[in-house]
């Protein structure tokens, strides 16, 4: 698990980030550049790529690692253990997060998925294929009990830094929204206790559209009713105070609805989910930073904004739009080669945009 005098010490072997490049996470500090693991084949090539990628980060200033239990059939899980294990740097400097939700196959994708999906979670009892959304989905808490267990496992850790229920919105296809608000009430009192027991640290929700969307739209949820869900479930387990902390959503310079849809009520009037969540004090890690690699294109990043940004290439600029977005703690960036992760964790040498300067991006 990740420390507070472990992670403030790993901050301290690297004096040449820019002031802003660390950031507070509960009582550790992480880096404001982290390493994601979602991208890449089911091969073994990309498992030592992967490997080589996570080991060079950590020894460089990110401790903040991202994986979920799908990626790459749990491939992605397994080899960013085994990357941390064989890192030069103490586990408890290094802050991992997981996430369960999809159903994962198991280093491939089997020739029969439903069997497959039978054998594993239907016919133990798991799971109900009520439970099931697009017959791959499911946030009921006996099944992410199991997918929590097997995370540890592939890991192996003691404990996950912070889990994430993954993309719970998936559920909206099949299930009433107010029933699926329930539903993430159960799941997060099973993570109150888990967390109690030490087999976590923190858990959130990592989305993809629900909070950048109009409250009418079909993918919407609230995130200020998800946050009183997470406090009922805190008083339902007897634990002093929630331990839900974080939400993870996409955003970058073609996709700032997070900053610029204000579909979030509060006592204030309606926010966007970034200022909501800056607000209510939950730390917000962004995925799809560089839009999977599509704005480390020329042109990509249009000259206005481009020109307001530091950095020495596309994609350093990227990130650090990214990473200048209020409430952001860390932006996630896929790093599967050495190369990409020199050229990414440089970003963090430079200072992020002020806010005045983020907000004029806007007007």
């Amino acid at each position: 698990m990740a420390t507070n005098t472990a992670t403030w010490a790993y901050r301290d072997r690297f004096p040449d980030f820019a002031r802003t490049y660390f950031r507070r996470l509960s009582d550790c500090v992480v880096s404001s550049i982290g390493v994601g693991t979602y991208l890449g084949d089911p091969t073994d090539a990309a498992d030592r790529a992967y490997h080589d990628a996570v080991g060079r980060s950590i020894e460089n200033g990110v401790n903040v690692v991202d994986t979920a239990i799908n990626y790459r059939h749990q491939r992605s899980e397994r080899v960013v253990g085994r990357a941390i294990q064989n890192a030069e740097t103490d586990r408890d400097s290094v802050f991992v997060a997981t996430k369960g939700g999809f159903i994962p196959f198991d280093r491939s994708r089997p020739d029969d998925p439903r069997a497959y999906i039978r054998r594993e979670y239907l016919d133990p009892d798991i799971i109900d294929s009520e439970e099931l959304a697009r017959g791959i989905h499911c946030i009921h808490p006996s099944f992410i009990d199991d997918q929590l267990d097997r995370s540890l496992d592939n890991l192996g850790v003691d404990t996950i830094d912070l889990y994430y229920v993954h993309n719970p919105e998936t559920q909206l296809e099949t299930t009433p929204r107010e029933q699926v608000y329930d539903q993430l009430e159960e799941t997060f009192t099973r993570l109150e206790e888990r967390a109690l027991a030490g087999h976590i640290r923190h858990y959130g929700v990592a989305t993809w559209e629900c909070f950048r969307v109009p409250q009418g739209h079909d993918s919407y949820l609230s995130l200020p009713e998800i946050v009183e869900r997470a406090r009922n479930a805190s008083d339902r387990a007897g634990t002093d105070a929630t331990h839900f902390r974080a939400v993870q959503l996409p955003f970058n310079v073609h996709m700032a609805d997070a900053f610029t849809v204000e579909s979030h009520e509060s006592s204030e009037g309606a926010k966007s989910a970034l200022r909501f969540a800056h607000d209510a004090g939950l730390n917000v890690f962004t995925s799809a930073s560089i839009g999977q690699g599509n704005l480390t294109r020329p042109g990509a990043i249009p000259d206005a904004v481009a020109a307001t940004l530091n950095g020495d290439s596309a994609v350093q600029r990227a990130i650090n739009f990214a990473r200048s977005a209020p409430g952001v703690t860390s932006a996630l960036v896929g790093m599967r080669t050495t190369d990409h992760v020199d050229e990414n964790v440089a970003a963090g040498t430079f200072e992020p945009m002020g806010a005045q300067a983020f907000d004029a991006t806007f007007e």
